[in-house]
């Protein structure tokens, strides 16, 4: 099967780099990268500078592109954001779907049906699977209901890249679709859900895990999924596997491996516009532990508390979350002590870059510093994506051409 890849929401290729690093046989034949409510495309742009464009519908928005004029592919990646997936059926459609407004998962259900991929690779922050709080499991209920509905079965698991290697402690979920009729779907179809989810699976093969004490099990309405909108909750567990509306999930233990720590990923030399000035009581007070009484919109009184965080970050250990406000005045930026001056300093962009695990310099293209940060917290880690892309390099041989 020829290694032709399909990739949405493409920020600044974090797939597309990962995967290209398994194989230099994975071609990309489309993506797709529009940032809302931005004049300037900036992560389209840095994608463009390396890998060159493909038409004038890659930087604009993918609800305005006609699906069917995508490329075929075998392999469908994509980052989206968790959003309220909740579905209603149209006054004049008694069968039709119809989901919010602006929510992209729609976009993705819409290509899967018009192009038919073989197989999916999918990431999103890991509250997906307990979205939305008044009806935990709902969210991603329909996601799986949808897969089903046409004809994939599905593996998930939420992988913390620190516990595999990598130098950030970034907790996401990684969804792995696979249509029924492939190769590797009617060998899985033979196995025990306990099996894929522990060993000979997608994800148990890539990123090992400790032997599974208990599996739960659920049955999920996929020939109706507005049924599923209204009525489904679930509380999914860090690993589960989906065939045919059967759910089953796992907790998981990851079998460690050693992280990168995050002074390995510094730079020397760093320019004094990086470094604080000798006022650091506004950091103290973000990092800092705090209880602030609050008054919600329906004037309910409350105590808002959150605990401290290291200030300076350890740099022998992986780093925090990066999020899209790093390098601002705020609690989650990285704020270390540098090695060779000892003085208190934030990270650079192209530190950045290494913690996520993209070439040095990725982003340096005219990008404003800013929009590097936030390009770097809108990323994944690509190490991951290059394990799973040896996992798929296998099972792409092994599968009958199309």
């Amino acid at each position: 099967m020829e290694k032709t890849v399909c990739e949405l929401f493409a920020g600044v290729g974090g797939f597309r780099l990962g995967l290209e690093r398994a194989s230099k046989d994975w071609q990309t034949v489309w993506f797709s990268q529009w940032e809302p409510n931005r004049k300037a495309q900036w992560a389209h742009e840095c994608y463009v500078s390396h890998w060159g464009d493909v038409d004038e519908y890659t930087g604009i928005d993918i609800g305005k592109v006609d699906k069917s004029m995508i490329p075929d592919h075998n392999l469908l990646v994509g980052g989206f954001p968790c959003q309220d997936y909740s579905v209603a059926r149209p006054l004049s459609d008694s069968t039709g779907l119809e989901g919010k407004k602006g929510v992209l998962w729609w976009q993705i259900r819409d290509t899967l049906q018009e192009k038919n991929a073989p197989f999916v690779l999918l990431e999103n922050v890991d509250r997906l699977l307990k979205s939305p709080a008044s009806q935990r499991g709902r969210d991603f209920g329909v996601m799986l209901a949808c897969f089903a509905d046409l004809g994939y079965s599905v593996e998930w698991r939420v992988i913390n890249a620190a516990d595999y290697g990598a130098g950030q402690r970034r907790r996401r979920v990684f969804i792995f679709a696979y249509r029924n009729h492939t190769v590797y779907g009617e060998k899985s179809a033979g196995q025990e859900p306990k099996v894929i989810l522990e060993k000979d699976g997608f994800f148990a093969q890539t990123f090992p895990v400790r032997e599974i004490e208990a599996v739960s099990e659920k049955k999920i309405p996929y020939d109706d999924i507005v049924s599923v909108s209204e009525n489904f909750a679930f509380p999914f567990e860090n690993a589960g596997y989906m065939t045919e509306g059967k759910l089953y999930t796992a907790k998981t233990e990851p079998i460690y491996e050693e992280p990168i720590p995050l002074k390995d990923l510094l730079e020397e030399n760093v320019p004094e516009s990086y470094f604080l000035n000798e006022d650091v009581s506004k950091w103290e007070y973000l990092k800092g532990a705090k209880k602030v009484n609050r008054t919600s919109k329906t004037g309910h009184e409350y105590i808002f508390s959150e605990g401290a965080i290291a200030f300076p970050d350890n740099i022998d250990s992986p780093a925090r979350t990066m999020l899209t406000s790093e390098s601002s005045l705020n609690r989650s930026t990285h704020v270390i002590r540098d090695p060779q001056n000892g003085r208190l300093r934030l990270i650079t962009p192209l530190e950045a870059e290494r913690i996520q695990g993209f070439s040095d310099n990725w982003t340096d293209m005219g990008m404003p510093q800013k929009f590097r940060y936030f390009c770097m917290g809108n990323a994944l880690v690509v190490s991951l994506v290059t394990r799973m892309g040896m996992t798929l390099n296998l099972i792409f041989e092994q599968e009958r051409d199309a």
